[in-house]
């Protein structure tokens, strides 16, 4: 049988449990204070690392596919190409040049066509002074970082 002291206590813990039960999440405002490894000083209570932290793509860097239909600013000096592929008329990286004037002083100006649909990596890794957004699990000791915060 329990004592007074003892379903009390119990009390109290079936109150607070059921009290952070009826909140799913907690969120909390971190700033990054080492980048390698990956620090988060969290509300200036904790800092966690790398085994409690799942990164968010917001905050990591990802390869992602876009289209583009651009064009590149006049060449105007002298440059390289390094081309793979197809390099004829109907080749996705084929371009040509208009060469005119003396030899001796070839006009270079050209532009390039880049269209269609590429890869591209966006840099996103957090950093040093970074202040960001985490979710902590319910009932865990793992933080989602969702986002940074302020201004970049």
């Amino acid at each position: 049988m329990l004592d007074a002291n003892e379903l009390v206590k119990a009390m109290k813990r079936a109150a607070l449990e059921a009290m952070q039960s009826s909140k799913p999440v907690n969120v909390y405002f971190g700033k990054v204070i080492s980048a390698s490894p990956l620090q988060i000083n969290v509300e200036q209570k904790m800092i966690l690392g790398m085994a409690q932290l799942v990164l968010s793509r917001n905050v990591t860097d990802f390869k992602t596919m876009v289209t583009v239909d651009w064009e590149s600013e006049p060449a105007l000096s002298s440059h390289n190409h390094s081309l793979s592929g197809n390099t004829g008329a109907a080749g996705e990286n084929s371009h040509s040049h208009a060469l005119s004037g003396d030899t001796g002083s070839t006009n270079l100006e050209h532009e390039h066509e880049i269209s269609g649909k590429k890869e591209i990596i966006i840099h996103n890794t957090l950093a040093v002074g970074d202040e960001v957004i985490l979710i902590r699990q319910q009932e865990g000791q793992k933080y989602i970082v969702i986002d940074r915060i302020g201004v970049m």
